[in-house]
């Protein structure tokens, strides 16, 4: 009987011990979460109840040199999934129903954009009025959904200005950690190309934000008064040198060809009055997600769309060029104002290969300006000769060829100035001859430029040998309304004395004023204009046709570059679309109605 008792009493005891250690337990652990975790539960708890939602500034507006409006922003609605609040099998399931999207689709575009599980994941953007007034009237249906407005961007119709303008599109991972923030988020609209790609950090602004108090149903109970709402900083407008004008003349110069592309420019300070590259796309598309079937349809284009031929097209450029070769010889005293070479009889010969020139019929014993006048292969060939490759090859570099202009956009190309050093690559050591000069003197070869780098260089010959950069932005106009002019900039000097120069500029009067003048159809009793053909083989097909006009002599103005794939002869296609885009200008400067925009040529 004593032995029972004892046990019991020990049982108590224990019992009595254990109840101690475990209210001890308990009171350790309100303290740990009352005192020390204290902190972070609350803003976990309040997380729970509070949404974070980013205010997308509004991004800058582009206007032309007129203040015209070139790109805009359009209001627009787009609908997310905030992860924290949906409901499994139900959320996705139904909005999928709703937008006409596959639940597959849905939960990969949560999983790309989701930044925190209490923010709005963007699911699909640009959706139509009646998905929002479904998602308003039925919220309790759709757990964890929310819409949100957003300004979408919108390019005016008809000016084909995607080559400058660009768009802008989703940021990606990679350029997330490129950018390393820069006040991005997954799901942020950045710039892609263009002018959106190389300003967009003056465009886009500054993201604000705005916190939402819900209820654990997740409907809104509207705006948390806790914490005061960051306001977004709009983006800058940006004035362009652009005239919409000349750039719908360009417009309406190409539009019956398949290919090509103009630019246009005043030598005076670099400022490019219009662009455009045939064919193109519309940038409108790139505002909200592209059709995958759409995509895949101008990605394949064999006509090559999304490629920014004046930036990015490389292509001979034949005898504009040709004003190289002469300068230099004149430079290097090979030859003078006077000098007449070998006769052209319609060819050259070196060695076993006959070289011929354009004309068969030749054009007999000339000197430098005229053989600039008639665009005759075999002053050039005699030229290219005494240059030598590499002596030709530097004077195409320092007339700007074979490097980029600099301009104020993204992906411009270099072209190609090749030398022997390019040829011992190529060929091997030893194994290539002095005849590849021939071709290279003419621009033909492995000599490549683009449209932008051939209108530099024709402004600084239209400029007494000052060469601007080429440059689209006048002035940015920030959020706090002040309007701050950008400064043109000097690229370089051609390298020509003024008595070359001289020589050169009467060679490109005499293209369209001379009497034997390879573009003498422009000849007009308004304004004088000066310019030079060409006409660039083209293995893959018809030559190209190419022509650069300046205008007007006395004090140029405006320099044109005009090629059109596989079109012929530059004397009977791109020289007409240059006089159509000069005469557009000078109407403009002179005051004149303009009537018909016709495509004959020379027509005033």
């Amino acid at each position: 009987m004593e032995r029972y008792y004892l046990s019991l009493e020990r049982r108590e005891k224990l019992g009595l011990a254990l109840l101690l250690v475990a209210m001890l337990l308990l009171f350790l652990g309100l303290v740990k979460l009352q005192v020390f975790d204290h902190a972070k539960l609350a803003a976990q708890s309040e997380s729970n109840r509070i949404r974070v939602v980013p205010i997308v500034p509004s991004r800058g507006v582009v206007l032309d040199r007129e203040g015209r409006v070139i790109i805009d922003s359009r209001p627009s609605y787009s609908v997310s999934v905030i992860p924290a609040e949906e409901v499994a099998e139900v959320t996705v399931s139904r909005l999928a129903e709703l937008i006409g999207v596959d639940t597959l689709q849905i939960r990969k575009r949560i999983r790309k954009n989701t930044v925190s599980r209490y923010q709005p994941a963007i699911v699909k953007r640009d959706i139509s009025f009646e998905v929002v007034a479904v998602l308003e009237e039925q919220s309790a249906r759709y757990p964890g959904i929310a819409y949100q407005v957003e300004r979408v961007r919108k390019y005016t119709d008809q000016l084909a200005a995607e080559s400058f303008t660009g768009y802008v599109g989703e940021v990606s991972e990679n350029e997330l950690k490129r950018k390393d923030g820069a006040n991005l988020r997954l799901g942020s609209m950045i710039g892609k190309k263009g002018l959106e790609k190389h300003y967009d950090h003056l465009l886009r602004g500054v993201e604000g934000t705005e916190y939402i108090e819900v209820a654990a149903s997740g409907q809104i109970i509207g705006r948390y008064e806790g914490r005061d709402l960051v306001p977004p900083v709009p983006g800058a407008d940006l004035k362009l040198s652009i005239d919409i004008d000349i750039q719908q003349a360009c417009v309406n110069a190409l539009d019956t060809f398949c290919c090509g592309a103009i630019v246009a420019m005043d030598p005076r300070n670099g400022e490019v009055l219009a662009m455009t590259s045939f064919p193109g796309y519309d940038a409108n598309i790139f505002s909200s997600v592209i059709p995958p079937d759409l995509w895949e349809e101008i990605r394949s284009d064999s006509t090559h769309p999304l490629l920014n031929r004046p930036l990015d097209g490389q292509y001979p450029p034949a005898s504009t060029v040709k004003f190289v070769a002469v300068g230099a010889a004149l430079e290097e005293k090979l030859i003078g104002r006077n000098t007449t070479l070998k006769p052209c009889y319609g060819a050259f010969q070196f060695g076993v290969r006959s070289f011929r020139c354009w004309n068969p019929a030749g054009h007999g014993k000339i000197d430098a300006a005229e053989a600039l006048e008639v665009s005759c292969d075999v002053f050039l060939y005699q030229l290219g000769l005494k240059l030598d490759v590499d002596l030709l090859s530097k004077y195409y570099g320092l007339c700007g060829f074979g490097r980029a202009t600099g301009v104020d956009l993204p992906g411009e190309s270099p072209g190609l100035n090749p030398n022997s050093e390019y040829y011992d690559t190529r060929y091997g050591k030893n194994k290539w001859t002095r005849g590849l000069v021939l071709n290279t003197s003419i621009g033909q070869g492995e000599v490549l430029a683009t449209p932008l780098q051939l209108a530099q260089f024709f402004c600084g010959l239209a400029n007494d040998g000052m060469v601007y950069r080429p440059h689209f932005v006048r002035s940015v106009i920030g959020p706090d309304g002040v309007e701050r002019a950008t400064s043109p900039a000097v690229a370089f000097k051609l390298p020509f004395s003024p008595s070359t120069m001289e020589i050169l500029w009467e060679g490109l009067r005499r293209v369209v004023e001379g009497e034997h003048g390879t573009a003498r159809s422009l000849k007009n009793d308004l304004y004088t204009i000066g310019g030079k053909t060409g006409t660039a083989q083209n293995p893959h097909g018809e030559n190209h046709s190419w022509f650069v006009g300046v205008a007007p002599l006395e004090r140029p103005e405006i320099v044109v570059c005009v090629i059109v794939e596989n079109a012929g002869h530059g004397s009977d296609v791109a020289a007409p679309l240059v006089g159509q885009v000069i005469k557009r200008y000078m109407n403009k400067k002179l005051g004149r109605q303009e009537l018909v925009i016709d495509k004959s040529v020379g027509e005033i």
